[in-house]
C-alpha cells in the first residue's frame, strides 16, 4: 500500500509539473511572439523598444534594434520544448519543435565558416557569435537525437561542435573562448557545458575521441576555474591570467552535470565524489538555509538570480540524482517551484525572479527567465 501511494504521488507530481510547463509555454507564446511569420519572440514583456542587452560584452551589438530577441533568450525555447518532449513524447510537441522553434532558430544561422549561430538575426547587420550560445544549442540537438534517433539532429549537433571547437587554442593551456570576436577570456560558461556537450556526442556516436576531449576539458576547467576552498566555480580567466571570481549557479551546475556524466560513463568514483562536493557547496551558496534569520521556510530557498542560471544548475543536480539517488537537492528545487507557481507569477502568468517573495515584484519580464521556468517544471516532472 505504501508503494502504491508513493507511485500515485509521483504520477500526480509529474502531471502537475508537466501541466505547469505547458501552461507557462502557452503564456510565453501569447505574450512574446512576434506575429510576422518568422517564429521569433520579443526580448521583454512589456515590449521595450529601447532595451539594451547587457550580456553581449558591449559595443554596437548591445544597441541594435530590438524588434526580436537575441539568440540566447530565443535558445531557451528549444531547451524548454525538448525537456517537455523527453517527458511526454507527444507528437504535438515534436511538431512544434520542427515547424516553429527550429524555423525561428534558422533566422540566427550564420554562414561564416565554420558555420554557427550569431547573436542576432541574419536579416540584420552581422553580429558577434558566442561559443556558449552555440554550445547550449548543440546540447539540445544532441538531446533531440538521443531521444528520437533522427540523424538530422545529430548532424546539426556535429556541425555546431565544429564551430565551438574552433574557439579552442593552447593559450592558458587550453580551454574555449567566450566570444569569437572578443578572444579575451575563457569562461566557465563556455567550457563546463562543452564537457556536457562532448559527453552527449560520445553517447550518441560512441567515438572515444569525444570522451577523451571531455575529460581533458573537464580537467582544464577544474584546474583553472574551480575555487579550491569550496569546490564552486569562478566565472572566467582572462588571457593575462586574471580570474573573475564571480560565482553563478549555472557554472557550478554544469560542472556537477559534467562530473555526474563522467561517472555514469566511466564508473570512476572520483567523478561522483567531485560532483557531490560541488553539489553540497552549491546548496550552501546558492540557497538560503531553511528556518534561518533570512528564511523562515522549511526548505532551502533559492537566492535571486537569472532564472535561466538556476535552470542550468538544476540540470546538474538532476544528473547527479540519477547517479546517487540523493533526493535532498531535488526536493529543494521542487519546493521552490511549487512556491513559484503561487507567489512569483503575475496576472499574465509570467514569473519574477525573487524566490523569497510572496508576490510577483518585477514589472518587466525577460523572455529567457520564462523559458527557464518552463524547462524546470518539465525536468522535475516525475522525479
Amino acid at each position: 500500500m505504501v508503494i502504491t501511494s508513493s507511485i500515485l504521488a509521483q504520477e500526480i507530481t509529474k502531471k502537475s509539473f508537466l501541466s505547469k510547463a505547458s501552461e507557462t509555454l502557452s503564456h510565453i507564446e501569447q505574450n512574446y511572439a512576434v506575429e510576422d511569420g518568422q517564429q521569433l519572440f520579443r526580448e521583454t514583456y512589456p515590449y521595450d523598444n529601447n532595451y539594451n542587452a547587457s550580456y553581449l560584452g558591449g559595443g554596437e551589438n548591445s544597441t541594435k534594434s530590438n524588434l526580436y530577441s537575441y539568440l540566447w533568450p530565443f535558445s531557451g525555447s528549444l531547451s524548454a520544448y525538448v525537456a517537455v518532449l523527453e517527458k511526454t513524447d507527444a507528437r504535438k510537441t515534436k511538431a512544434h519543435i520542427d515547424k516553429s522553434v527550429l524555423k525561428g532558430l534558422e533566422q540566427y544561422y550564420d554562414k561564416r565558416q565554420p558555420a554557427g549561430y550569431a547573436s542576432y538575426v541574419n536579416s540584420a547587420p552581422q553580429s558577434d557569435r558566442f561559443y556558449d550560445d552555440n554550445i547550449w544549442l548543440g546540447i539540445d540537438f544532441a538531446d533531440l537525437y538521443l531521444h528520437t534517433r533522427e540523424k538530422r539532429y545529430l548532424d546539426k549537433a556535429l556541425e555546431i561542435w565544429t564551430f565551438v571547437a574552433s574557439g579552442m587554442d593552447d593559450k592558458l593551456g587550453g580551454g574555449i573562448y567566450w566570444c569569437e570576436q572578443k578572444k579575451e577570456s575563457k569562461n566557465t560558461c563556455s567550457n563546463a557545458p562543452a564537457v556536457v556537450y562532448l559527453l552527449k556526442l560520445y553517447e550518441a556516436t560512441k567515438q572515444k575521441t569525444y570522451l577523451d576531449d571531455a575529460i581533458e576539458l573537464y580537467t582544464w576547467t577544474k584546474k583553472n576555474l574551480q575555487d579550491p576552498s569550496d569546490k564552486l566555480y569562478w566565472d572566467n580567466v582572462s588571457l593575462s591570467g586574471k580570474i573573475s571570481k564571480a560565482k553563478y549557479p549555472y557554472n557550478t551546475g554544469q560542472m556537477i552535470q559534467s562530473a555526474a556524466l563522467l561517472y555514469k560513463i566511466t564508473k570512476e568514483k572520483r567523478f561522483l565524489e567531485e560532483a557531490q562536493e560541488s553539489a553540497q557547496s552549491g546548496l550552501d551558496y546558492f540557497f538560503t538555509a531553511p528556518n534561518s534569520a533570512k528564511n523562515n521556510s522549511s526548505y532551502p530557498v533559492l537566492k535571486r538570480s537569472d532564472n535561466w542560471f538556476i535552470a542550468i544548475m538544476l540540470r546538474g543536480y538532476i544528473e547527479l540524482y540519477h547517479q546517487d539517488k540523493d533526493r535532498r537537492y531535488i526536493d529543494a528545487f521542487q519546493s521552490n517551484l511549487n512556491h513559484a507557481w503561487h507567489a512569483m507569477r503575475d496576472d499574465n502568468g509570467l514569473f519574477g525572479k525573487d524566490w523569497s517573495s510572496a508576490t510577483a515584484t518585477s514589472k518587466q519580464k525577460w523572455l529567457l527567465d520564462q523559458f527557464a521556468i518552463a524547462e524546470m517544471y518539465a525536468r522535475l516532472a516525475g522525479l
